[in-house]
């Protein structure tokens, strides 16, 4: 399946809600056009250069199906839309078309069926809790209980301040259960460095 793509300074993952200006015209027929047809877009991580202009140089082959939740006019005159995670996927020959959106070949990544919480996993969902009474994060409207291992793996995944290489290592891992591990380790570091 061919995905129009929105190469971002941001990770985007399954079930997290992201706010986005829209203002360049080749975002704005696509968005157009994703709401016609009701579809989404991919959302990729930018690697090397810039989110506005040009097409952007360096971007993760993983990403995100972004499907469009809301839109309303800002005060600016800007296109407010917010969007949803949907499916992981990989990117394959990326093109970009003369109106200079990138498109790309995608392939679908398997997801595993949602895993209960144990209660090995009570400090992320603790520390999920104290991420989603931030006013900034609870403007995004997220569930507040997390369903499982994949939603509570994926917020924090979202939420937390790690690096866009660390964030675009999360999204590929397979499966909650890595993606949990994952954090935990990343976690220990940050606390490390701040000890």
């Amino acid at each position: 399946m061919t995905l129009p793509l929105f190469p971002l300074n941001t990770v985007l993952f399954p079930g997290c809600m992201l706010d986005l200006q829209i203002f360049e015209a080749r975002y704005l027929d696509m968005i157009g056009r994703c709401m016609k047809q009701g579809q989404g877009f991919g959302v990729v991580c930018i690697l090397d250069g810039a989110e506005v202009g040009g097409a952007a140089g360096q971007f993760s082959a993983i990403g995100c199906e972004a499907l469009v939740r809301d839109f309303q006019q800002r005060p600016n005159g800007l296109l407010g839309i917010r969007v949803e995670g949907g499916r992981r996927f990989r990117a394959h020959r990326a093109q970009v078309l003369p109106d200079k959106l990138t498109v790309a070949e995608v392939e679908w990544l398997d997801e595993q069926q949602e895993q209960p919480l144990h209660a090995e996993h009570a400090d992320l969902v603790a520390l999920l809790g104290a991420l989603n009474a931030h006013p900034l994060v609870a403007s995004l409207g997220m569930p507040g209980e997390p369903a499982g291992q994949e939603a509570l793996a994926n917020q924090l995944a979202y939420l937390l301040p790690l690096d866009t290489e660390q964030k675009v290592q999360l999204l590929d891992a397979p499966s909650a259960a890595l993606r949990l591990q994952l954090l935990q380790q990343m976690l220990a570091l940050l606390q490390g460095n701040h000890q």
